[in-house]
């Protein structure tokens, strides 16, 4: 019964190694694309793009408050 808790275990680790490696990436490519002002000059800027990041921050904001336990999440 150990080892099957060892293998279980590790399984679940590995599939938890995989989903972080991929929220790394997204995050690494979101930080490159805020970097770049998501790919907009100040001249280009316009309503349509803060309604953009206006959504995503909304996104974005479920998800930290998700993993902090904060607005909706608070305890």
């Amino acid at each position: 019964m150990s080892n099957r808790r060892a293998t279980d275990n590790t399984k679940a680790l590995a599939a938890f190694v995989g989903r972080k490696a991929e929220i790394d990436a997204m995050l690494a490519r979101l930080q490159a694309l805020s970097a770049d002002h998501f790919n907009l000059s100040p001249e280009e800027v316009n309503s349509g793009d803060v309604g953009t990041l206006e959504h995503y921050a909304s996104l974005l904001r479920r998800i930290t408050d998700s993993a902090f336990k904060e607005g909706e999440h608070a305890a």
